[in-house]
This record gives structure tokens, sequence and C-alpha cells, in this order.
């Protein structure tokens, strides 16, 4: 090997190390997490395992609680016919010490046969520096919701939720219909406007939670149920 090209290899060994020691922790951290989510959605034990601290507390978005192991051995490709990918975004990242704090979205799209789909999770991550590596201590994971497919009835039918609901004379909520529209108020308060999922069951865009009408045996709104995380209040119709 001559001495020009010795030279060039020489350099180009330095500009890669040199790219290496100037990743910051945050930067390390974000490629490990994104490292870390695209092994999860494909079923790579190998890196789930490289990046958990044994005790590790890990909590699903459907709330339950699982350690190393169940994370590792749980892990699987998708099925036939489903394909995913996945995109760490709004990243933020707080360190203390031999600790650090990640928070940031999953933007999931998944290909379920043919059929396109996004999802985003919000979580919140722990990472403890052991020797030279950073490895998971805990993570928290919640889905965040978005608004259904709303569709539209005709007028007749929207004035039929029209009126004054109450759980108390000091609660209560009014609907009104402007146009097509319908809004909501309560104890006179600024009207939200309110969207219809299905028919006797609408919502309020960008908030949890569902309406879910009450009828009598002739058809006629008695009140709603106000539903959220499957808990009822009921609402009556007074007027």
């Amino acid at each position: 090997m001559n001495r020009p090209i010795v030279a060039s290899f020489l350099l180009a060994t330095c500009v890669v190390a040199h790219a290496a020691t100037s990743e910051t922790l945050s930067e390390k951290l974000k490629r490990q997490t994104q490292e870390f989510s695209d092994a999860g959605h494909t079923g790579d034990k190998a890196v789930l395992d490289r990046y958990l601290d044994p005790e590790v507390v890990f909590v699903d978005e459907d709330g339950s609680v699982s350690g190393k192991k169940d994370v590792v051995d749980g892990a699987h490709p998708p099925p036939a016919g489903v394909t995913m990918s996945i995109r760490v975004t709004d990243w933020q990242m707080r360190r203390h010490g031999d600790v650090a704090v990640a928070s940031f979205v999953d933007d999931l799209a998944e290909n379920y046969h043919g059929q396109v789909l996004d999802f985003k999770y919000r979580s919140i991550e722990v990472w403890k520096r052991e020797g030279t590596d950073w490895r998971m201590i805990s993570s928290e994971t919640l889905t965040l919701p978005e608004d259904p497919r709303a569709i539209q009835l005709p007028p007749e039918l929207l004035r039929e939720y029209v009126g004054t609901y109450q759980v108390t004379p000091e609660l209560i909520i009014k609907i009104s219909l402007q146009s097509d529209r319908l809004f909501a108020a309560l104890n006179d308060g600024t009207p939200s406007e309110m969207k219809v999922e299905v028919r006797d069951v609408l919502f309020t865009p960008g908030r949890s939670g569902r309406k879910v009408f009450q009828r009598d045996s002739e058809g006629r709104v008695t009140g709603y149920f106000s539903r959220l995380d499957g808990r009822d209040i009921l609402m009556k119709k007074v007027s």
C-alpha cells in the first residue's frame, strides 16, 4: 500500500472516529430510542436485550407492566400481510447526572393488508449510564387519541338533540343547532362544536369522551351518557 493511500485511509478513520465521539448524549439516546422502537415492531430481540436494563419497569399503552424478559420474549415480527414503519418525533431530553429522561412521540404507520393506519404514542423513558453504555430503566407509553371520522346527519335529525340537559341545577349543558352544526355549552359558557360519529353518539373534536344519547320507547331523546374511559355520567333532558 503506497503512502497516499495509507494517509487517506488514516484520515477517513479519524473522521469516522471524530463523528462517533462528537455525538451528543441527546443524539445518542434518540438514535437508541429509534433502534429500540424499530426492534419492538420487527421482533429484533438482540436490540431489545442490549438496551434494556435487567431491572427495567416497562408500562405499555394498555396499562400492563412488564419486565425485561417479558418485553424481549414477547417481541415478534408482524404477521403476513402487515408492515410497519415507526418514526421518533417531538424529541426532548433532560440529563440528571447518570440518569437521562426522554419524552417523545412514536409515529407509527401500519399497512394492514393494503389499508394504511396511523397511530401516535407519547412515551417517557428513563435511561441510566452503566459504564460507557446507557440502558433503559423505565418506560411509560400513552396512546394519543385522534378524532374519529365524522358523519353528517340531516338537520331534522340533528334537531332531536337540541335541548337542556343536567345532572343537577348547578350543572347544565345546553345543546343548540346553528345551521347544520351542533354546539354544546356548559352553564352558559362558550359553546363547543360537536360532531356525529354515528347516530346518537357525538364527540367534541380534540377531546376524549362521547355523548351517548338515550331514547324512550317512542324514540324521543331523554338524555345522554357523558362517557369517558368507560365511565358514564347521566345527563337528563329537562327541556
